[in-house]
């Protein structure tokens, strides 16, 4: 049931006046349900809920908080049908992605289960003592990670599920041992707060704190503020323009205690088109990318807005392909007027900088808030001279730069902002002649794929989901994966501790059986 109120723990809240309602982009309406903003009393509220929590959620378990974390996921499949409706008239995005991303949304809470059930991920670390060292004795220590302390997390706009309101970031905090404030996103509240009840249910099954995890309503952004500037807020999770969330990194930097913001934000995705596969398979290299380009109505963050490649009759040939090929493919609902809107006008601008040609852009009629495709291309010292090229168009647009030879285009590739992810498209082994070309995108970027496309995320360990600013704010850090949990903890050193009063995880007898780092050996065994 969706009543509009938010979640300050267990109960829901409504003290606020201001009002707002969801938008149906695919009927071009406003959806039914009407959400009230909460106000800086229910942030408070939340707040302090958190702070109480934390204090015994920090110390629950691994297997409890894998219990709590399976919960969820239970609870979001039990939402059923009304949470896919709820998804697909917030979004305009089709029932089959609504029902792949809730899949993804489980299998990573599922997956950070299984994570804090084991135990291992806490990289317990001991040097033990030597009393009779010369010329003086070392003491006895032990690291662990342990939580931040509440943590917020702000829902994306593009992915309703698997990066909000219990997508990665709520999933790894809470796995951490964090309490989540979620602000929600006011374009998919709805399913927000279907999704938060779901978590609230669990955590009652489950017996965690009250205040493990609130739902905040908020149509503009100073709810965010609030909750980023709360002195008792200790980190921030958000997914989202450069703008945004370099506002939020500003603001957490400012505080009396600096927090850290770990922001996934905008990428262009360069793809890097070796000479050899363009003159072998141009053709078949195109309809790829007109793919990929379009997928989504190109509102994923790793769309590929930028195609580099070396000036040839084979670059030529790629170019009127992939022209023909993504204006042959049907366009799609954007999230919402408000991003189609936006698509436009950074459309517009691209179009209006001097030197850039369209080369090919849908011109069929189109639905209200559907996004005409495009494809335009320059050379490579208009490209190096105006930075203006170089910034992220989100929606169903691509540049194709011709690069006059292999030094511009690895000159090129060096002067790009970070980027979560960069591509090679490579005959045989075309790319090992290019290694400077490598090594140029790989320091732009958090990802390398070999003849693939960019869109698409693994949930895995070894998937990295971030880059050098501004793809992300700290590229030390995934935003994907089991290892995205590194954002939510410190780690902590225990010195000449009593062992009976030691976490079980660094305790002698390693009760858990996890695997630890003892005297610079990775073991299991006790320490005797």
């Amino acid at each position: 049931m969706i009543t509009g109120k938010n979640y300050i723990g267990n109960q829901l809240s409504n003290l606020g006046s201001t009002t707002y309602k969801t938008f149906n982009p695919e009927l071009n309406q406003e959806n039914e349900y009407i959400f009230t903003e909460a106000t800086p009393e229910e942030i408070n509220n939340a707040v302090d809920l958190a702070t109480t929590a934390f204090k015994e959620y920090q110390t629950i378990s691994g297997k409890r908080k894998a219990e709590f974390l399976n919960a969820i996921a239970d609870e979001i499949l039990a939402l059923g049908t009304k949470l896919i409706q709820t998804y697909c008239a917030e979004s305009g995005l089709p029932e089959g992605r609504a029902k792949g991303e809730r899949g993804r949304t489980v299998f990573q809470l599922r997956s950070f289960a299984d994570l804090v059930e084991e135990g291992s991920w806490v990289e317990a670390t001991i040097d033990t003592a030597i009393p009779d060292r010369e010329p003086s004795p070392k003491s006895d220590l032990r690291k662990m990670n342990i939580p931040l302390g509440p943590v917020v997390v702000f829902g994306a706009s593009n992915f309703p599920l698997a990066y909000s309101t219990a997508g990665g970031d709520t999933a790894a905090a809470l796995a951490a041992g964090c309490p989540v404030i979620v602000k929600s996103h006011p374009m998919h509240a709805g399913t927000g707060e279907l999704i938060a009840s779901a978590i609230i249910k669990a955590a009652e099954k489950t017996e965690m704190p009250n205040g493990v995890f609130s739902n905040l309503n908020s149509s503009g952004i100073e709810v965010g503020q609030q909750l980023v500037a709360h002195p008792k807020v200790k980190a921030v999770g958000f997914t989202g323009s450069i703008r945004g969330g370099r506002a939020l990194l500003d603001l957490a930097a400012k505080r009396e205690e600096p927090i850290p913001v770990f922001a996934e934000m905008g990428s262009i995705n360069p793809v890097i088109m070796l000479p050899k596969a363009l003159q072998n398979k141009a053709k078949s290299i195109a309809s790829t990318y007109a793919n990929s380009i379009t997928l989504g109505t190109g509102q994923f963050c790793t769309n590929p807005g930028l195609i580099l490649g070396i000036e040839s009759d084979s670059l030529d040939n790629f170019i009127n392909s992939l022209a023909k090929k993504i204006v042959e493919i049907n366009p799609t609902c954007m999230l919402h007027p408000n991003i189609v809107g936006a698509y436009e006008s950074n459309k517009s601008k691209a179009i209006a900088q001097e030197g850039l040609t369209v080369v090919t852009n849908y011109k069929e009629e189109t639905q209200a808030n559907y996004a005409s495709q495009i494809v335009t291309t320059v050379k490579g010292k208009t490209f190096l001279d105006n930075p203006t090229l170089h910034q992220e168009v989100f929606g169903p647009y691509s540049i194709v730069v011709q690069c006059k030879n292999e030094k511009q285009l690895e000159e090129i590739i060096s002067s790009l902002e970070g980027q979560l992810t960069g591509t090679v498209i490579s005959d045989d082994n075309e790319v090992a002649n290019y290694p400077t070309i490598v090594s140029a995108l790989q320091n732009r970027v958090g990802r390398i794929i070999f003849n693939g496309v960019p869109t698409g995320v693994e949930v895995c360990p070894s998937m990295v989901h971030g880059g050098p600013y501004p793809a992300s704010t700290d590229s030390r850090f995934t935003a994907v994966g089991i290892n995205s949990i590194k954002r939510w903890v410190r780690p902590f050193s225990y010195q000449d501790w009593p062992n009976y009063l030691l976490p079980q995880e660094l305790k002698n007898e390693n009760p858990l059986y996890i695997l630890r780092s003892v005297n610079g050996t990775l073991t299991k065994e006790k320490i005797v």
